[in-house]
Parts: structure tokens; C-alpha cells; sequence
């Protein structure tokens, strides 16, 4: 492989990766490269989650989905319940949190039985965050200031994993407004600052 493409997949990626650096990768690369392929594998392999959670019918106020099953068995909803998202950036790295939306209002406090909220139990301390991409901030910065092809791939990937996790969870939910820079959008803001995502920004 002489370079990679959007398409380029996560094995590719880091394959790529142990070539540029003669089987040396580092272990920041190797940190962020780990939590993303748990996103890339998050519904289809055991890795527990609060996103897997969220997703779960068995966890559904059935009465507020109206769930049923399409000709294939597949589970549909017929009404989908507001939900708020918001992307996170913070010295633990990327995390994307997850609100209801009950009666026009976004729900930060716990909610048991409630008819009105779309899920039987809802505690934030377990749910709100659905995911995390560890060191992402550091390793954004690192990649913008001295990263090869393979790490900007890698920045890439995690962009586009994080979105098709939020379309997915679309098919269910209604989500109303996400909240804060995307992993491209505050990779862009690291570039205008050139590399120093701490200063205020100035006009």
C-alpha cells in the first residue's frame, strides 16, 4: 500500500501506519487507533456501551416508541422520541453525550418510570455519554503540528465512524440539534489556531 484513501479502512490505516514509521508506532497513535476501532465494532461485537444501551428495546418506554416489526423482522418505530446530541472535547479526548428530550425540555436529571421519557430508567451518570475516543484532543493537535498521512487517516476514520453511529441512531430517534465542532470541525479549529486550542479565539 503506497497511501491511503477516504475509503481507506482501519486495518488498512494502521497498516499504513507501522510501514511510515518502520513497525513504530506510537503510543498515543495506538491509544486513539484502540478506542476507534471499538466505535468501528461497537453494535456488531461484545464491547459494552452506553450507546448499545440506548439502542437496546428492552430499555424502551414502548408506549412511547409504538415499536413494531417490518416484513424482514426488522424493528421499526412509528414515533420517534426527541433527543438532543452533543460532541464533548475534553483532556480525557472526544465523547459524544446523549440527552432526552421530555415534554420540550432537555432532561439532564434522572428519570424512573416516567411515561413521557423515552426509556424506563434514564440515569445520566451511566447513559448521557454514549462513547469516548480516548486522547483524541492531544493526538489531534500532535497530528496538526507533526502527524504523517496515516494519523490525519486516522482522524478521518473516527470523524466518519462517529457519523454513521449518529445516523444510526436517527433510524430511531429524532434528533432535534447536536450541539458543538464535529471531529473534522475541531480538527479545522486546531488549523486556524495553528496548533494552540487554548488561546481565545481572536477576530
Amino acid at each position: 500500500m503506497s497511501s491511503l484513501t477516504v475509503e481507506s479502512n482501519l486495518k488498512e490505516i494502521n497498516a499504513f501506519k507501522k510501514k511510515v514509521n518502520w513497525g513504530e508506532v506510537p503510543a498515543i497513535y495506538h491509544l486513539v487507533s484502540s478506542s476507534v476501532g471499538d466505535l468501528d465494532s461497537i453494535l456488531s461485537h461484545g464491547f459494552d456501551s452506553a450507546y448499545k444501551r440506548i439502542l437496546n428495546p428492552n430499555s424502551w418506554n414502548q408506549s412511547v416508541f409504538d415499536t413494531y416489526k417490518d416484513n424482514d423482522g426488522n424493528l421499526k418505530v412509528r414515533h420517534k422520541p426527541e433527543v438532543y446530541l452533543r460532541h464533548e472535547f475534553n483532556d480525557m479526548g472526544y465523547e459524544l453525550h446523549f440527552f432526552p428530550v421530555v415534554n420540550g425540555r432537555i432532561v439532564h436529571e434522572p428519570m424512573i418510570n416516567n411515561p413521557n421519557c423515552p426509556f424506563h430508567t434514564w440515569t445520566p451518570e451511566t447513559l448521557q455519554m454514549l462513547f469516548r475516543i480516548n486522547s483524541l484532543v492531544a493526538f489531534s493537535v500532535f497530528s496538526y503540528q507533526s502527524g504523517d498521512e496515516a494519523d490525519l487517516a486516522l482522524i478521518r476514520f473516527a470523524h466518519i465512524t462517529v457519523e454513521k453511529l449518529i445516523k444510526n441512531l436517527s433510524e430511531f430517534f429524532n434528533i432535534t440539534e447536536v450541539k458543538g465542532y464535529t471531529i473534522a470541525q475541531f480538527y479545522q479549529e486546531i488549523a486556524k489556531r495553528d496548533g494552540n486550542i487554548l488561546n481565545p479565539e481572536t477576530n
